[in-house]
């Protein structure tokens, strides 16, 4: 397969798996009873340990107001806890309790195996490569879903101003 060929095979199985992921994240999501963005969210806290909500911001790409927003529905699940951060008493940590932990892990644990199926058969070399690929996609759709999401706020502050003035 020439060059040409085989990235635009890959571009096709880039989105077949971000959609799969997509879907699957919205089936768990509703069986949490929370919504997939949520979801998202949570596993950030869960990967990443006690976050703040700057960090948890900087982490999924969402303004600092929808991720209020997510803190407070996730808390108000029971999925997620507030608590002041031990180095700095102004700043709140959000973190997810070990009982939730063990509510919310089992539901991910199928595709958790079925993904160490598939990696399991690749050498060393080829998991660092896999694991490069996968950290510079992930740091590349951050930015681009920020930089997407400030574009979508600023058209739609122009299409508002553009409203008011009309009716003035």
């Amino acid at each position: 397969m020439d060059r040409e060929k085989l990235m635009a095979a890959l571009d096709r199985a880039l989105r077949n798996v971000s959609g799969q992921a997509v879907l699957h994240s919205e089936a768990m999501a509703e069986r949490l009873g929370i919504n997939s963005t949520d979801l998202e969210c949570l596993d950030i806290i869960i990967m990443q340990g006690p976050v703040s909500a700057g960090d948890l911001a900087r982490a999924s790409g969402l303004t600092s107001g929808a991720i209020t927003g997510v803190i407070d529905r996730l808390h108000r699940a029971g999925l997620a806890k507030r608590e002041p951060d031990p180095q700095d008493r102004r700043k709140v940590l959000v973190r997810v309790p070990p009982a939730v932990l063990q509510r919310i892990l089992p539901i991910g644990e199928p595709m958790g195996r079925a993904a160490q199926a598939i990696l399991s058969s690749y050498d060393d070399q080829q998991l660092a490569l896999i694991l490069d690929f996968l950290e510079r996609s992930h740091e590349s759709a951050v930015a681009v879903t920020t930089k997407m999401r400030a574009e979508t706020a600023a058209s739609r502050k122009t299409k508002a101003k553009r409203q008011k003035s009309r009716v003035s």
